[in-house]
């Protein structure tokens, strides 16, 4: 099971859209989804840089990683509006954990209006999809790949999140079966 967890308010729509395609295409593994209760944003206050006014991603997964030690699954993905970022890094779209098997995604970039555009659910669904695989392939063992399609290919920026698919190369959906195949 992947279990997704919304931390702070998420739109459901979202979260459904999310927990429907990653449920579709992993599924072939033997893997369901659930999407847990949301959580509050305030007990990760210490990841919070004023400064930037963004939140330090890497603080998130080991309480995600709690979720798989107390409801069982292979892995989980936390999903937040909040705005992440890492050290080194202006901003983050995601980030993930393998070790932790857990991994977070971060809604704000993915928002057309955050780029002064007008909203759109269903780009803001696409990119929060193709965000989701990503970090779940990280997940799962997977690096970045030099294939601008593949939903596995680094996102510089939005543009890059746009140019690629939701799914994984073949060379990629390869290694992904291999490594699915020894956590089972």
């Amino acid at each position: 099971m992947i279990l997704i967890v919304p931390i702070g308010r998420v739109d459901d729509t979202v979260l459904e859209e999310v927990a429907r395609f990653v449920e579709n295409y992993y599924s072939r593994f033997g893997l369901s989804t659930k999407v847990m209760p949301e959580i509050p944003v305030e007990p990760f206050s210490s990841a919070f840089n004023p400064m930037r006014r963004q939140y330090l991603g890497r603080v998130f997964l080991p309480t995600l990683a709690g979720f798989l030690k107390k409801v069982g699954g292979k892995a989980v993905l936390g999903v937040t509006e909040v705005d992440l970022y890492e050290e080194g890094l202006n901003f983050i779209f995601g980030l993930a954990n393998p070790s932790l098997r857990s991994a977070i995604i971060s809604l704000r970039r993915l928002r057309p209006e955050f780029y002064g555009e007008r909203p759109d659910e269903e780009l803001l669904k696409e990119r929060a999809i193709k965000e989701a695989m990503h970090e779940l392939g990280h997940v799962f063992g997977l690096n970045h790949c030099p294939n601008p399609r593949c939903v596995m290919h680094f996102s510089n920026s939005i543009l890059d999140t746009d140019l690629k698919g939701p799914l994984y190369c073949p060379a990629c959906e390869e290694k992904l079966s291999k490594n699915l195949e020894v956590l089972m």
